[in-house]
């Protein structure tokens, strides 16, 4: 092993992981509060406004989501191979297109505005007030996908306490706001958008000061090596390819909706609340994919198979324990958390009766999770890209062959299976990827 390589353990691991999974923690707390302070307006149109509004702009901003994934790869192999000026060139990049798209979405909002509620029609009223919120949040689109990038290069640094702190401090600062702007002043709908807006961008603001040693000397200022056509090629190939898997992953989610509306409304409701359960899962393992993307992106800059094969196994390990655990807690506490989520009974028990998919999938979907961290990190995202569309195929015949039979049986079915074939798929490249890294000298 190369003497100035760090080397990979447990609490390596651990330092990297547990901020993020904390991190994720925070964030369904913003969005109660945010339905929690215009309910108490005591008009049901305010919490429809802020609640479609806050899903068209995240879905307008998740297209970008490549950002945070492609900059861990490509910096944490620049930072293994300590090349400075390449880490640096990263960051900018990643900035650039964020300022870019930002600026494009802002001219361009009223007729993305018009297309989102083309696709998802609401009452008048709550359309006024779903306009009046985002045209004042849309103005904080530049800094929201700024932070995909500059997440991304601090979790490449193993930064993750940063970004912990990132996302504390954006969350507080809006929470309160909220409390300020809506109850103290009655701004209403536009108090939260407001108060999302200004979080925002103290938060854009905070993760370029934890960024800070990237703008020390010349390096981001050296528009040959920031505008390297053959690196630029690389990064919007990368990036492209993330996003294409990215919306495919999208699509599978969205039509297994689709496939559970069409067998009515209990199911399609029970659905919603075991859903919650894979959220946990992946909020869970989170941590453990990042840190791998980080680790493995490192070793492949520092050209070290030992190290790549140790982050591998380090990851897989603590994301199993965790999957044990979430699979006894779903198993013992299940019930409980199906109670709390609605009061309906019909609905309480359709979901138990599925509840078993839910005990299955942290351990059926460990594969997938982990490697896709893992491709990630190595910037194989073409292998992603092709892996993800054969199990989309995978899930799409199984469901057509299992619904029909088992109705949401085969429905959950056919969604778990489709976590085993993306595993399988990227399995069957690693070897490949390792063959990649040769060992140090």
């Amino acid at each position: 092993m190369n003497e100035a390589t760090p080397e990979i353990t447990h609490r390596r691991v651990l330092n990297i992981s547990i901020p993020i999974v904390i991190s994720n923690a925070t964030v369904p707390l913003l969005g109660i509060v945010d339905t929690g302070v215009v309910g108490q307006m005591g008009e049901a149109a305010p919490i429809g406004a802020v609640g479609i509004g806050a899903v068209i702009l995240t879905a307008i901003y998740w297209i970008f989501g490549f950002l945070r994934m492609g900059t861990t790869g490509l910096a944490g192999q620049a930072m293994g191979a300590k090349d400075t000026e390449e880490t640096v060139a990263i960051l900018i990049r990643a900035l650039l297109i964020a300022l870019t798209a930002g600026v494009v979405i802002i001219l361009f909002q009223m007729p993305l505005f018009a297309g989102a509620f083309l696709v998802s029609p609401a009452s008048p009223e709550v359309e006024s007030l779903a306009r009046e919120y985002m045209q004042i949040r849309v103005f904080s689109a530049p800094a929201m996908i700024a932070l995909y990038g500059l997440t991304g290069w601090l979790i490449a640094a193993e930064r993750t306490r940063a970004v912990l702190a990132i996302q504390v401090v954006m969350n507080g600062l809006n929470i309160v706001l909220d409390f300020v702007f809506v109850l103290g002043f009655d701004w209403g709908v536009q108090g939260v958008a407001f108060a999302t807006f200004i979080a925002e961008w103290s938060g854009c603001a905070l993760a370029l000061w934890f960024c800070r040693a990237g703008f020390k000397g010349t390096a981001w200022r050296t528009k040959s090596n920031i505008f390297d056509p053959q690196k630029l090629k690389r990064m919007m190939s990368v990036n492209i390819d993330i996003m294409i898997r990215s919306v495919l992953l999208q699509m599978v989610f969205l039509s297994f909706m689709f496939f559970a509306a069409g067998l009515g409304d209990v199911p399609l409701a029970a659905n919603q609340i075991l859903m919650q359960f894979l959220m946990v899962t992946a909020y869970a393992l989170d941590g453990f994919a990042f840190a791998v993307e980080a680790l493995v992106a490192q070793a492949l800059g520092a050209k070290s198979r030992a190290n790549l094969r140790r982050a591998v196994v380090l990851c897989s390990g603590w994301s199993f324990a965790v999957c044990v655990l979430l699979t006894l807690a779903f198993a013992i506490f299940g019930t409980t958390f199906i109670d709390l989520m609605t009061t309906a009974e019909p609905v309480r028990a359709e979901a138990r009766v599925y509840l078993i998919y839910m005990i299955l999938a942290p351990l059926t979907g460990l594969g997938s999770w982990i490697l896709d961290g893992v491709f990630i990190g190595a910037t194989r995202t073409r292998d992603m890209r092709n892996k993800m569309f054969q199990s989309a195929i995978v899930y799409v015949l199984a469901a057509a062959i299992l619904v029909p039979v088992f109705g949401n049986h085969g429905l959950w079915m056919s969604l778990l299976i489709s976590f085993v074939a993306r595993a399988l798929t990227l399995a069957t490249r690693y070897p490949a990827l390792e063959r990649g890294a040769e060992e140090a000298a």
